[in-house]
């Protein structure tokens, strides 16, 4: 069973991020606060959850939190600034959509930036342990796949409907003969050595 928050605070935040180690498309973050009387049976860490299970939940924790935050920073930004920075970077621009403001931070992972001068914790694998931690992991995922699948549209050939834009086989065999587009992460290894682009 999850614990409902990290601290005692009444606006403490959860915050995580979904498609780091995507190869294409934007890296996604939610922060969300949730009241104290929240409950709930189902929810716990994106990755442990159906795509049914979390389209189920996005709904019920959007109706239900006190306020949450939702933020895309996209692979140009993600290249100048490194995929770690635009992780914090997303959370923190996720926070600052909060209203009620985050009393406190809690940080799925273990590296983050001061955000003002809110006090925060980071928690490894956070969101398989606190509510407001795993509710953020769904926003984050969720809205990270909607992104997806409206961009699928533009590109089919990547089938980014299916992978999210992660380094399956298939994504890499399109990236081959294709070429990188313009959701792609340049600054990624985008394909093995043995399956180097000719420039």
């Amino acid at each position: 069973m999850l614990a409902l928050n990290y601290t005692e605070y009444e606006f403490e935040c959860g915050t995580d991020e979904a498609g780091r180690g995507c190869l294409a498309g934007p890296v996604t973050a939610a922060a969300v606060i949730l009241p104290k009387t929240f409950k709930n049976s189902i929810l716990n860490d994106s990755k442990q959850l159906s795509e049914k299970k979390r389209d189920l939940l996005k709904p019920i924790i959007e109706l239900e939190a006190v306020s949450y935050g939702v933020a895309h920073v996209f692979p140009d930004k993600i290249d100048e600034i490194n995929i770690l920075n635009a992780s914090i970077h997303a959370m923190q621009l996720s926070i600052a959509k909060l209203n009620p403001k985050a009393e406190f931070i809690s940080v799925d992972g273990n590296r983050f930036k001061p955000y003002l001068d809110v006090p925060y914790e980071t928690i490894i694998k956070g969101d398989g342990k606190y509510l407001n931690i795993a509710a953020a992991s769904i926003l984050a995922k969720t809205y990270r796949d909607e992104y997806m699948n409206i961009i699928h549209k533009e590109f089919p050939m990547y089938n980014w409907k299916q992978n999210k834009g992660y380094p399956t086989k298939e994504h890499r065999a399109a990236i081959k003969k294709y070429g990188p587009t313009k959701y792609h992460r340049l600054s990624f290894r985008l394909l093995p050595d043995q399956l180097k682009l000719e420039v």
